[in-house]
């Protein structure tokens, strides 16, 4: 989600992050949810604030953590969703998804399955005529929709 020379996160992850419940629902479960991520704290804690996210964070940064789940592939960054449960000292690792995997629990994705325009991506089965585009090229980052022209929350009636 975050490269560790990059200045911002990710601008899809960061799309999934705005989307995560109020964790707090998780925690009545006696569920911890964390982003985790390779760049130095410092520059994580920046984006957080930016993003104004009260999620816990932890960096990876200088160690191998990320690669052992294939979250980074040599250089590269990858988004990854992963489950752990702990049993006294030991940790394992349970459940992970990737790429598409990710986006079925995201609230936005599931919300726009729903409508009758769908995603409005290319690789949709749509009629003729209906709006289509590329996959991903549309969304932002939340504090960047206002200057593509998008309405703020309070301005949708």
């Amino acid at each position: 989600m975050f490269h560790p020379d990059w200045d911002e996160g990710c601008d899809g992850c960061s799309w999934f992050v705005d989307g995560v419940a109020d964790v707090r629902h998780l925690a009545a479960r006696d569920v911890a949810f964390a982003l985790v991520s390779r760049a130095p704290l410092e520059k994580l804690e920046a984006y957080k604030r930016r993003m104004g996210w009260d999620l816990p964070w932890y960096s990876s940064y200088g160690t191998t953590f990320n690669h052992d789940l294939g979250a980074t592939v040599g250089d590269s960054e990858h988004h990854r969703l992963s489950v752990f449960v702990r049993d006294g000292e030991r940790v394992y690792l349970t459940y992970q998804t990737f790429d598409r995997g990710v986006e079925a629990l995201g609230t936005t994705f599931s919300l726009l399955d729903l409508v009758p325009y769908g995603r409005q991506e290319s690789w949709e089965d749509s009629p003729p005529g209906w709006p289509q585009g590329d996959a991903y090229v549309w969304w932002r980052r939340k504090d960047e929709y206002e200057r593509t022209g998008v309405p703020a929350p309070s301005t949708l009636r």
